[in-house]
């Protein structure tokens, strides 16, 4: 897996300590990075991945709990040019609202000050640690 949407290729969403990403992790971030393909053709502005991917070891290490959705390849924190994170928030509401605009899976959406925290979990949750 080396290029897995036209913008996005594996290693940007892989664990910062190095490991291996297990087989089952890799559907979940085909599936994520072409959920974010989605939006960032729809803004029409490129997208940096923080944080995507953590295996337990390094998501104990940061200081996340072990049912983070980044433990399971469904959750990337990222920054858009060009945008605010709560612009990113508000373009990414209205895709979810809107049905004349392109559709997208997005279940979690967090606020930070410096970036946004998107992830495709079933169902829907909304936090701000701003």
């Amino acid at each position: 897996m080396g290029d897995i949407t036209r913008n996005f290729s594996k290693s940007e969403f892989e664990c910062k300590c190095g490991c291996e990403m297990p087989d089952g992790v890799r559907e979940n971030i085909q599936d994520l990075a072409e959920e974010l393909q989605t939006l960032r053709d729809y803004i029409g502005s490129p997208i940096s991945i923080n944080s995507a991917y953590r295996c337990l070891k390094h998501n104990r290490r940061i200081g996340s709990n072990n049912h983070s959705q980044h433990t399971k390849g469904k959750a990337a924190d990222i920054r858009v040019n060009d945008f605010s994170p709560d612009e990113v928030v508000g373009v990414v509401e209205d895709m979810l609202k809107n049905p004349t605009l392109p559709s997208l899976s997005i279940g979690g959406i967090g606020r930070y000050n410096t970036f946004t925290h998107l992830d495709i979990r079933d169902g829907s949750a909304r936090w701000d640690k701003r």
